[in-house]
């Protein structure tokens, strides 16, 4: 299989550096996977990721005129899926949720109102 731009290709990490790694790729050719381009998370050290000998899938990003070959481990992998969208709120929704509020609130100040009651004699503080 040939390098080229776009493609995806099999290679093996052949060395490590705090920057990235240097992946050999088929036709004894080797590119580099910047740090920024192994997880889809931050990576702090690319140790905890990749070591040295690992077989790999890359996409190839770019070539450059000097030779250099860019590539990446987290474009080569398939996109995650896109979550559900979440559905909009009706109005009907809302109410439900306001009725549901407005019940919990007077149970609470009922039983608030009880406890007072309770602790002055239970007589509702009526004088």
């Amino acid at each position: 299989m040939s390098v080229e731009v776009g493609s995806k290709v099999k290679g093996k990490v052949s060395g490590i550096k705090n920057f990235g790694a240097f992946i050999e790729l088929p036709e004894r050719k080797t590119g580099l996977v910047h740090i920024s381009e192994v997880a889809d998370q931050y990576v702090d050290d690319i140790n905890e990721h990749l070591t040295v000998g690992e077989e790999v899938e890359v996409k190839v990003l770019s070539i450059g005129d000097d030779g250099k070959i860019s590539l990446s481990i987290k474009k080569a992998k398939a996109p995650a899926p896109k979550p559900k969208p979440k559905k909009e709120p009706t109005p009907e929704d809302f109410e439900k949720k306001l009725a549901g509020f407005l019940k919990d609130s007077e149970e609470r100040i009922s039983t608030i109102k009880k406890q007072t009651e309770s602790r002055r004699g239970g007589r509702g503080g009526k004088r």
